[in-house]
């Protein structure tokens, strides 16, 4: 298939045959497809390539079935409709095969049907959209078979639910794959603001000298949602808060907002980089923590009655290396929240000597702050002091803004995640997590998985349990500002 690639001086994949695994499914269905359809618009497929959605007997598709199940997601999902010249060589390009775990040959000659339409050299991607369970499975048979050639293999969390588990599945995949085959994608590095943290610590000299302990007070990274489980209460009840949000999203952030400048932005130097912070965090203090459970979670398809899964967890993190040792990292998640926000805030620390006194109302406990919003399309404010208007020398809060969205052309920005799948094709590993990083974030949490505090209950929109107030007591949270 040709796309029809525009003037975005991004570099276009090779030939590729795509094959996505669990076609059928709510990821599939959301974000992938309208994803992969939006990079061919984008001209950022490869110039020939084939899709092939694969599931087991039992959500089989023809060919057609999966057209059209293709039609409904752009529709649903995507930015723009399925129409146009782009849109007929995207659909022609997809077919449908049966696979599992057990039974590969419908799969190998789809692909080998693909490669041939194709021709010449042609690279693999399979992207395991599957319930946790199916993974192992699916990783040996690609293992096993001559698919293995010229592939690289997208991987959705959770990488485990523990230590012991994150190791059995690295074991695996490690027996069947090159680590450099490998891609375990995390959508929030692939959001425009993270990257965003980079350029604006290390290309900006006035930035990273603040960047510590002498200068920085707290960290916060917030990320409440307003939905609640959405009748996934089976799946929840063994995952909650903390492992859907923190270990796989949240400690990811935190490598990248703490780490020391790399040598490059190669995937190696910086991900050594966000490695050391994590083999520099302390275990989890579980008197740190706060659960959280939101009424009527209990009612919930699936979920047990006596539950003490969380939808709710805050908590204090601390690295103790020569830049943050004693400076607070504050997490907060949770489900049926007041706000749905993505926010990193840095606080600053006050001043040695106040001179200036606050005008009527000015907010006391604020103080200098960085907030950085990664909600695509992102934005970042600085918070100070300023002089107010009139005779006396009285102090009132100020902000300075920048909106991604007013200060550069967005028209084809692509979304996280298909940033990260055109990432994986082009077999650039900067922004994907690594095995032994996986290891270690679920090593720090082991003492928190052993020994949880008790869920507390709190109300639906409320911003969780009181007692993640008195966590982060004498700093408060930015959220609600």
């Amino acid at each position: 298939m040709n796309s029809h690639p525009i003037e975005t001086g991004v570099e276009v994949p090779a030939n590729h045959v795509i094959v996505l695994f669990g076609a059928t499914g709510d990821l599939a269905k959301r974000k992938v497809i309208p994803g992969l359809f939006h990079l061919a618009l984008a001209g950022l497929l490869p110039r020939r390539y084939r899709i092939i959605g694969s599931a087991p007997e039992a959500f089989a598709l023809s060919t057609d079935a999966f057209r059209d199940l293709a039609r409904d997601s752009v529709e649903r999902f995507g930015e723009l409709p399925p129409d146009g010249e782009v849109w007929e060589e995207f659909v022609a390009s997809l077919s449908f095969a049966v696979s599992s775990a057990q039974d590969d040959a419908s799969l190998l000659a789809a692909v080998q049907t693909a490669e041939t339409a194709i021709g010449g050299e042609v690279h693999r991607l399979f992207h395991l959209a599957v319930p946790p369970d199916a993974v192992l499975g699916l990783v040996s048979m690609l293992g096993a078979s001559s698919l293995r050639a010229r592939a690289r293999v997208i991987l959705e969390k959770p990488f485990g639910v523990d230590l012991a588990s994150a190791k059995r599945l690295n074991d695996v995949i490690r027996a069947n794959f090159d680590e450099t085959q490998v891609f375990r994608i995390d959508h929030f590095l692939g959001k425009e603001s993270i990257d965003n943290i980079l350029a604006l610590r290390f290309a900006n000299r006035f930035f990273e000298p603040l960047w510590n302990r002498d200068h920085v007070r707290y960290v916060q990274i917030d990320v409440p949602e307003t939905l609640s489980i959405e009748g996934r209460g089976a799946f929840y009840e063994g995952t909650g808060a903390f492992r859907d949000m923190v270990v796989s999203h949240l400690f990811q952030v935190l490598g990248f907002i703490a780490m020391e400048q790399p040598t490059s932005l190669e995937a190696r130097p910086l991900r050594d980089e966000v490695h050391k912070v994590f083999e520099t965090m302390r275990p989890i203090d579980p008197s740190h923590v706060v659960r959280g459970q939101y009424d009527g979670y209990r009612d919930e398809p699936g979920v047990a009655p006596d539950s003490q899964t969380e939808t709710f967890v805050a908590l204090r993190a601390e690295i103790d290396n020569t830049r943050w040792k004693g400076v607070p990292f504050y997490l907060r998640t949770g489900k049926a929240l007041a706000e749905s926000r993505q926010v990193i805030t840095i606080g600053f620390e006050e001043p040695v000597m106040r001179l200036f006194p606050l005008a009527k109302g000015a907010p006391q406990h604020r103080g200098n702050r960085l907030v950085v919003d990664f909600a695509d399309p992102g934005s970042i404010h600085a918070h100070f002091f300023a002089k107010e208007p009139g005779p006396e020398m009285r102090l009132n809060a100020a902000e300075m803004t920048f909106h991604y969205q007013d200060s550069f052309q967005t028209a084809h920005r692509l979304e996280a995640y298909e940033y990260l799948i055109l990432e994986a094709m082009l077999g650039k590993r900067t922004l994907f997590t690594r095995s032994d990083g996986i290891e270690r974030l679920w090593e720090v949490s082991a003492d928190l998985l052993a020994s949880p505090p008790a869920v507390e209950p709190y109300a639906p929109g409320s911003w969780g349990p009181a007692s993640a107030t008195h966590l982060i007591a004498p700093n408060t949270w930015c959220l609600p500002e």
